[in-house]
């Protein structure tokens, strides 16, 4: 083989390779969901609750970027698997109009009823246009309700035994611990639910130690092979997805979510998150209050 056809061949190999890689990344990854199996740990975990499954949804961003029958069939596939008890983490809908609200009504109407409970928080794309919007905010939680599902806005619920404590969305300035101070500081088996990771960093959150079910990163949705993910819509760059243990007894775990702002996704696949509860026997050490709430300001996009 001359110089000239090896080139010709290699310049149409790589070209290929390109086309491939772009085609994966826009059209096959995004929509490439994976369920997601471990264990959650609780401490004082209720015996009957041993072995039960919980399942974590996030960021299904419903709207006209993201299809709503892969939606649909995310659903599906968690129904399938019958969980016992759903937490939903946020952003349910990326926000441009009504238009939004029947497409959530639509998508909804495939999540499975959990024997246990299901509950969910807030966003700060369920907040509307620069998350200002209250009032969209309140549509979202009415399709979630009429379906049984309970929103938890600086509240808390038992579920089975388990007391979920779910605290409102960071960027839309509803993020209030205060409101259930005695609950995060309360000696019984609970998980806490924020959307946005960065929250674990304020103060507030006095004496729990437990775990922190969050979601909004996407994991960065792109991630180069043994690199962090360049863009991330947090101030602690630490907490793009997983389990992350973030301090003061307290173990983040970040979804990557099930939509998608723009549709593509590298390295960084959609997920439905599976949990199945155990006791955990290993006492946590007592926590603190972390940052001044000042410490951490809304950017203006992202997430």
């Amino acid at each position: 083989m001359d110089r000239r056809r090896f080139l010709k061949i290699s310049a149409g190999t790589l070209a290929a390779g390109a086309v491939g890689t772009v085609g994966y990344t826009f059209f096959v990854e995004p929509h490439w969901l994976e369920m997601v199996s471990r264990p959650l740990p609780v401490r004082r975990l209720p015996p009957a609750l041993a072995g039960r499954r919980l399942a974590q949804l996030s960021d299904l961003h419903v709207g006209a970027r993201v299809d709503s029958g892969y939606l649909i069939r995310s659903l599906r596939a968690l129904e399938a698997l019958e969980p016992d008890a759903i937490v939903v983490t946020g952003d349910l809908v990326s926000y441009e109009g009504p238009g939004e609200m029947t497409r959530l009504r639509r998508v909804l109407a495939a999540l499975p009823r959990a024997p246990l409970g299901s509950v969910a928080v807030l966003g700060n794309h369920d907040y509307g246009v620069v998350w200002a919007e209250p009032d969209v905010a309140q549509r979202v939680a009415d399709e979630l309700e009429r379906v049984g599902v309970r929103v938890l806005r600086n509240e808390a619920a038992d579920v089975g035994g388990l007391r979920i404590i779910g605290l409102d969305d960071l960027w839309a300035h509803r993020f209030s611990p205060g409101d259930v101070r005695a609950e995060l500081g309360a000696d019984a088996a609970s998980i806490a639910l924020c959307h946005n990771p960065d929250a674990v960093d304020l103060d507030g959150w006095g004496g729990y130690a437990g775990w922190v079910l969050a979601g909004h990163t996407h994991g960065g949705q792109c991630k180069p092979p043994f690199l962090p993910p360049p863009l991330l819509p947090v101030k602690n760059r630490r907490y793009t997805a997983g389990e992350i243990d973030a301090g003061n007894g307290r173990t983040l775990y970040i979804s990557r979510g099930i939509g998608h702002l723009t549709q593509v996704r590298f390295n960084v696949r959609p997920e439905i998150t599976l949990f199945t509860l155990a006791d955990d026997p290993t006492p946590r050490p007592a926590a603190a209050d972390r940052l001044p709430m000042g410490d951490l300001l809304r950017p203006a996009t992202g997430g």
